[in-house]
């Protein structure tokens, strides 16, 4: 495409009627001479003028000797007018339009996407203290996400910070991995373990005084096979904060040591997380609900709860599911205040 500047070019309707007749060989020639007009003066206001195009392009017409046809023979045809050298327009010049209604200079190109765009967890609608939180774990920016994590518990509470911060951004970054391949293990793996730390943090109610019994723990433990111990750890956390003794074994507990520990402890509740019907054991879990301890006559038993999406389906006979953790710590610390009371006796005046 061609960029005019200067004169019409020959053959154009828009010069005058009397440039255009025909008048013989003499006016043939005539019209195959393009007259030399002076170059408009440069304009200095910036690089290129005004309208962004260098001075020293060459005009449309060229009173070069070679322009001039010779007295006879045929016109030889006028060089086609040069167009601008592009490298003389500045990147932020206006783009000379041409007749045809295009752009002889290419307008300029949105910017790029930045590196990392979509590369956010599918987080949905969730509160904004989780999306900074999804952000610096995707950065793996540890300091930020120490510092977001601390916020949100004291600024909310456990249980709140728990179930609208910690678990979406957790179930993001699971739902991320298992959509990516092999990547983002380490985003999920950096948020568990600071999730972890956070909870372990989470200050413990202060201490019964000398002399008053002790209630009976409520033990924690996952099933055989299930690896994870993220939901027990924020419930053992939300216990602690209440007063509440626990026993925290953490994944995978054989069955025979979980009976073991039952039976050693006398607990007054033992809660059982599986995350995936494929390690929910049923059997076990009727098992422990049905151990005793204790002389005859007095014989005892635990409370058992059944937490995480493994128990899905019927319910297991002799044992309760609560819903949520803040379900589950109002469960087990009545459970625990009534073992207390049990172990104390009546109060005489």
């Amino acid at each position: 495409m061609r960029q005019r500047v200067g004169d019409l070019e020959p053959g154009d309707p828009r010069q005058p009627a009397r440039q255009r007749t025909a008048l013989g060989p003499v006016a043939r020639a005539a019209r195959a001479v393009r007259v030399a007009r002076p170059a408009p003066a440069a304009d200095r206001s910036g690089p290129g003028g005004t309208a962004g195009v260098s001075s020293a392009a060459p005009s449309a017409a060229s009173s070069s000797p070679a322009s001039v046809p010779p007295p006879c023979g045929p016109s030889p045809v006028p060089p086609p007018p040069a167009a601008a050298d592009p490298r003389s327009i500045p990147p932020h010049a206006p783009a000379a339009a041409d007749p045809a209604g295009e752009s002889a200079v290419p307008a300029p190109r949105a910017p790029a996407r930045q590196p990392g765009s979509g590369n956010g967890l599918p987080l949905g609608d969730v509160w904004q203290e989780c999306r900074g939180l999804a952000r610096a774990a995707v950065r793996l920016d540890a300091a930020a996400v120490e510092l977001l994590l601390a916020s949100a518990v004291g600024q909310h509470g456990l249980v709140t910070a728990w179930e609208k911060v910690m678990v979406p951004a957790l179930r993001a970054a699971g739902r991320k991995w298992e959509t990516a391949g092999d990547r983002y293990v380490e985003v999920e793996h950096l948020l568990s373990w600071h999730v972890s730390s956070a909870l372990r943090r989470v200050p413990p109610a202060a201490p019964a005084p000398s002399g008053v019994p002790g209630a009976p723990p409520v033990l924690l433990a996952c099933v055989p096979d299930e690896q994870h111990a993220l939901p027990l750890e924020a419930l053992a956390a939300g216990l602690a904060e209440r007063g509440v003794p626990v026993r925290m074994f953490g994944a995978a507990l054989p069955a025979e040591a979980l009976d073991s520990a039952v039976r050693r402890t006398g607990p007054a509740a033992v809660v059982l997380w599986s995350q995936s019907r494929s390690t929910a054991n049923r059997p076990l879990a009727r098992h422990v609900a049905a151990s005793e301890w204790g002389v005859k006559g007095a014989r005892t038993r635990p409370a058992v709860l059944l937490g995480g999406p493994g128990w899905a389906g019927p319910p297991v006979p002799g044992t309760l599911r609560p819903l949520g953790l803040r379900e589950a710590l109002e469960a087990l610390e009545a459970l625990e205040a009534l073992a207390r009371l049990r172990r104390t006796g009546p109060q005489t005046p």
